[in-house]
């Protein structure tokens, strides 16, 4: 019973998300568009920008507006209004009219674009745009209109009202005595206040919203790792899907060693020599001077494979010799297939004459 309950406990611990988000777990989470971000930072952005051009591009736009009303008041209001020039009249206007507002359309985009790509990069994707039978689930749509996100998105909403409401009341009391005195200005003037006063209001609240959604930022970051979180099984699952699973791979590598212990088994009765340690190495040496450079290893082993190496050379007539530090050398320095180096080409011809000689050839 307890190692039922330990055997029960293990597992519910592995499925607990406690571990961070796997590199292939975001990056497939990015091409959905599961990024974090918040939508009120680039709405931020754009009332903040477009108040600092009414400020930074403000003669720009008084030309503007001056060059369309005083051309309606000045020459259209007395002009004969015909079918003939009626849409030149409209066409005009609407010249002027996005001439005065195409500042604030490419600030706008501009904004917009860099408050995104601030957040969470260059991104184009499409999954967003997909038909889900899910989203019409009721069930799920009550829960999120009563989850925590949505109680959290009510209570931000309240906190930027509230903190709109502060600015615009300390400002509207501390413009208060100029307020009253306006009637008795010029409309130039009272004109000039009013603008003045709009453009600092709107930076106040645009670069406080700016700071409520950069912490809102912040906070759907941390949202966003929490909800990427993955237990130790989803990290084996993951694992096993990409590198695919390691008994099975165990498996193929241990098939891998056997045959290439096999065919290189093959290859020992073509040896001219097997040069041993003599129980540790064994190491099966051929040489032909037609069509090698240098004498070629063709199988090497130690311990039981030196074994089966020696036993194999036996069968077949093979000559074994002993030679402690040349084994050795060769074990360690040369491959099976490799040529031998350089360095012990003296030891092995002299090794090479020898059988040559008990097998009554010469090179």
């Amino acid at each position: 019973m307890r190692k039922f309950r330990f055997q029960l406990d293990l597992q519910m611990f592995n499925q607990e998300k406690t571990e961070k988000a796997t590199p292939k777990k975001r990056q497939d989470a990015r091409k959905k568009g599961q990024v974090a971000k918040s939508q009120d930072l680039p709405g931020a952005f754009i009332l903040l920008f477009v108040f600092a051009s009414f400020m930074m591009l403000g003669d720009y736009y008084r030309n503007r507006v001056d060059a369309m009303f005083g051309g309606l008041f000045q020459h259209w209001l007395n002009m004969e209004l015909t079918t003939a020039n009626v849409m030149e009249l409209f066409m005009n206007i609407a010249a002027q009219f996005l001439m005065m507002l195409l500042p604030i359309f490419a600030i706008v985009m501009l904004a917009g674009v860099v408050g995104n790509i601030m957040q969470f990069g260059f991104l184009l994707t499409g999954e967003g745009l997909k038909f889900q039978l899910k989203k019409l689930n009721p069930i799920e749509g009550f829960k999120r209109i009563f989850s925590m996100r949505s109680l959290v998105e009510f209570l931000k909403s309240i906190l930027k009202v509230t903190i709109i409401a502060i600015l615009v009341y300390t400002t509207i009391m501390r413009e208060w005595d100029e307020m009253l005195t306006l009637s008795s200005k010029p409309l130039e003037a009272i004109f000039s206040f009013a603008s003045h006063l709009t453009i600092m209001l709107g930076l106040q609240v645009s670069a406080v919203l700016a700071v409520l959604a950069f912490l809102d930022f912040l906070y759907q970051k941390y949202e966003h790792e929490k909800s990427l979180r993955m237990s130790k099984q989803d990290i084996k699952d993951e694992y096993k899907k990409s590198e695919g699973d390691p008994l099975i791979k165990s498996r193929i590598r241990e098939r891998q060693r056997k045959m290439a212990l096999q065919r290189m088994m093959q290859d020992v009765p073509k040896a001219d020599v097997v040069i041993t340690n003599p129980t540790h190495f064994a190491i099966a040496l051929k040489y032909d001077a037609s069509n090698m450079e240098a004498p070629t290893i063709l199988a090497k082993g130690m311990d039981h494979v030196a074994l089966r190496i020696k036993e194999i050379a036996k069968e077949n007539g093979v000559i074994t010799m002993e030679n402690k530090p040349l084994a050795r050398a060769l074990y360690e320095c040369a491959e099976i297939g490799d040529v031998i180096p350089a360095d012990l080409f003296q030891a092995v011809a002299e090794v090479l004459a020898y059988v040559y000689k008990l097998k009554g050839r010469r090179r």
